[in-house]
């Protein structure tokens, strides 16, 4: 794939990526937008229901791992990087859904904590941290092979 080809591509999937922050209230139930908009300190946590968070928490965690799952296969095309990608982001979801249930169930006096790890279900941020890292051991590689 020829790279202005792959820069149109990534960049029209950056823009999916914004979409779906721009009209994810609009998309995805959640109510603790509002709430961590505004004092959460010093408010109680809304009340929720549970499997409805969780059910679109999970469509929002997919919907950002698709498109950014796509993006590292467009920079890298790759498939063993996609396994590898596909697998952390089952457990990234697994492992912080049952740890943000946890919270939310504990009502700790502060939220900040929450308000983190809920950050890590709904943004994409783990491809901020796979682009890069990727790349990096792609580069590594490529002075390995070099020097031999």
């Amino acid at each position: 794939m020829n790279r202005w080809a792959k820069i149109a591509i990534i960049s029209f999937l950056v823009i999916l990526l914004m979409l779906v922050r721009a009209f994810g209230t609009k998309l995805f139930y959640d109510p603790f937008i509002d709430y961590f908009k505004n004092d959460y300190l010093h408010n109680n946590i809304p009340g929720f229901g549970t499997l409805k968070l969780f059910f679109f928490l999970f469509l929002r965690y997919a919907t950002n791992a698709i498109i950014s799952l796509a993006i590292i296969y467009v920079a890298f095309l790759n498939k063993r990087l996609i396994r590898f990608s596909i697998r952390f982001y089952i457990i990234a979801f697994v492992v912080l859904s049952m740890v943000y249930y946890l919270l939310l169930r504990a009502q700790m006096n502060t939220y900040l904590f929450t308000f983190y790890v809920r950050r890590f279900l709904i943004h994409p941020v783990f491809v901020l941290i796979l682009l890069p890292a990727f790349y990096y051991q792609k580069k590594l590689v490529q002075q390995s092979e070099q020097s031999d």
